[in-house]
């Protein structure tokens, strides 16, 4: 039995046994509720055990004044740029919520991408689902970049198939897998405690490194796009855990869904593009294929580390 089917009958052990996260991509949220024309009551609703404002500091519109639970902006109403100083370092996103005196309501996500937003005095906001859709995109960029385990996985499979044709239907299948399994997942569709998920990840790339350290003819090496397939389906969960940090707003569920995992499928094709530049600048070097050994067993260690410190979560 090769190498690779030993180790999927492992990610299946550690799959029905229950769930540590290896990202932490946190949300505050902010509420805000018209009392009266031009006045709202305030606060941050939702935030980790450290309160939200310890770390983030709200930049009202000019002619608005705010004290510790009250907003005024006079008849002009929330008009204007609303920003919020700090975001991005301790929380990756900021969510606020604004409940208009008519009963609509509007949600603006802010991120270190975009840290501020234009309100218009009313619900009816010209540009919402565009700032959604702006807001969402670089926080999938943000997480694919920052997220090492992925980026190993997505560099595991250039090792292993390299750059020909049959790298663009690996990076297709690894896509529509995670794709796939991110959108069931933040739908609610499907649900998996975050620990198994985080380990199949790290297993995912140890066996990838070891399928490229060797040139016998496995399952790895004749389909790389199913194993690809199948180990994307996980990270698609892994994906999802993040997404489920931030949160989605309900007004706009479906376009931030979509334009996170566009923002998912930008920072891997960015990964990819800076491989392949640095693959052609140093092809003519002839110690390259040293260095690829090298590489190989550094990421395999790395992710065996993970992997034992991810199933121990699991098991204690």
């Amino acid at each position: 039995m090769s190498i690779l089917l030993r180790s999927l009958m492992l990610l299946a052990l550690v799959l029905l046994h229950g769930s540590g996260g290896a990202h932490e991509m946190s949300m505050a949220e902010m509420q805000l509720r018209e009392t009266t024309r031009g006045e709202f009551l305030w606060q941050w609703t939702a935030s980790e055990k450290r309160p939200a404002s310890e770390d983030l500091t709200p930049v009202w519109p000019a002619g608005c004044r705010a004290d510790a639970a009250m907003l005024r902006c006079g008849e002009a109403g929330l008009a204007g740029t609303l920003a919020i100083d700090g975001v991005g370092k301790r929380y990756s996103a900021a969510l606020v919520k604004v409940y208009w005196l008519g009963g609509e309501s509007r949600v603006y996500t802010l991120t270190a991408g975009q840290p501020q937003v234009q309100l218009y005095g009313a619900a009816n906001d010209p540009r919402g689902g565009a700032q959604i859709a702006w807001a969402y995109t670089l926080l999938g960029v943000e997480h694919i970049l920052t997220g090492i385990d992925h980026l190993l996985f997505v560099v595991g499979l250039l090792f292993l198939v390299g750059f020909n044709r049959r790298l663009l239907w690996t990076i297709t299948a690894f896509t529509a897998a995670h794709s796939l399994t991110l959108a069931s997942s933040a739908l609610g569709w499907l649900v998996l405690r975050p620990p198994p998920v985080e380990a199949t990840i790290a297993l995912s790339i140890m066996l990838v490194a070891a399928e490229a350290l060797h040139s016998r003819d496995t399952l790895a090496r004749r389909w790389p796009a199913l194993v690809a397939f199948l180990f994307g389906l996980v990270h698609g969960l892994g994906f999802a855990g993040a997404l489920k940090e931030i949160g989605l707003p309900d007004d706009h569920l479906l376009v931030a869904l979509l334009t996170f995992n566009v923002g998912v499928e930008i920072g891997q094709l960015m990964t990819v593009a800076a491989a392949w530049l640095l693959w052609r600048a140093s092809a003519r070097w002839p110690r390259l294929a040293q260095v690829r050994t090298a590489a190989l067993y550094g990421i395999g260690s790395l992710a065996a580390y993970w992997s034992w410190l991810r199933i121990g979560v699991i098991f204690a």
